[in-house]
């Protein structure tokens, strides 16, 4: 009977150990939101998997979903390159600015337009210019690119624009990625991304004389920006998990990782 016992015993402690184990090493924080933030999520990501050890989780579904998401408690923190609404912090949502990022506006590299002001890219976006022709470029037709309704990206440039409801688009794409790959493959088209996604496959124009970079948005020059923001819900305690990389996020040790991604840490 004792033998019986000793058996049981030692089985239930072998089971709860590996439960525990389970239990924590299942634990995984889940983010949701702005494709525009998929460089500087997946670095703070990676740096945060690789301190505690902990899987941490990205879908770029766009600012509005990313909200949607965790409003309705899909994921443990919605990711949003833009500010809440008043109806959404109404419905309990809280945001912490995370970094801010300028919003390049790019040109295809065979282009040989180099610098717009604001007012000429409103005239631009909302039909009132057509070809290039007219601001110093080639002969051809202006092809629009911008971001869907909902885009954190879309919602920053057309505020700082003054363009809301007024864009006529040629193409209204989902993602930061298709924007600078649809403009990287047409030499009349224009659009607008993330600076901290460019690349060599597209051209940043200067807005006003004055490139987007990290210190010229950060300085406030360069005028059409927008905040990178960690969005959460009021009445939810984030997990342990989650709450672990808030803290670290929005850390003065994260800035160097969101300064690599090319965005400007506020911390």
């Amino acid at each position: 009977m004792k033998k019986i016992i000793s058996i049981m015993l030692a089985a239930f402690f072998m089971t709860f150990t590996l439960s525990a184990c389970s239990s924590q090493n299942s634990a995984t924080v889940s983010t949701d939101g702005s494709t525009s933030m998929e460089e500087v999520i997946g670095i703070l990501g990676e740096a945060f998997e690789e301190k505690y050890g902990i899987s941490f989780t990205y879908n770029p579904t766009g600012s509005g979903s990313g909200i949607q998401a965790v409003k309705e408690g899909r994921c443990d923190i919605g990711l949003s390159s833009r500010n809440l609404k008043a109806e959404e912090k109404a419905d309990g949502l809280s945001e912490t600015v995370l970094a801010n990022d300028g919003i390049a506006v790019i040109v295809n590299p065979q282009n040989p337009v180099s610098d717009l002001d604001v007012e000429t890219i409103a005239k631009i976006y909302t039909g009132e210019i057509t070809n290039w022709s007219q601001v110093g470029g080639s002969n051809a037709e202006i092809v629009v690119i911008g971001r869907e309704a909902g885009s954190g990206t879309r919602d920053g440039f057309e505020s700082i624009t003054g363009t809301e409801d007024g864009c006529k688009y040629r193409q209204e794409l989902t993602s930061t990625g298709d924007v600078i790959t649809t403009v990287s493959q047409n030499p009349d088209a224009i659009g607008y991304a993330s600076l901290a996604a460019v690349g060599d496959g597209v051209k940043a124009l200067s807005v006003g004389g004055i490139l987007p970079s990290e210190g010229t948005v950060k300085d406030g020059s360069y005028v059409i920006q927008r905040p990178f923001v960690l969005v959460t819900k009021d009445d939810s305690k984030l997990s342990e998990a989650a709450q672990k990389f808030f803290d670290f996020a929005t850390s003065a040790d994260a800035a160097q990782y969101i300064s690599q991604a090319g965005a400007v840490p506020v911390n």
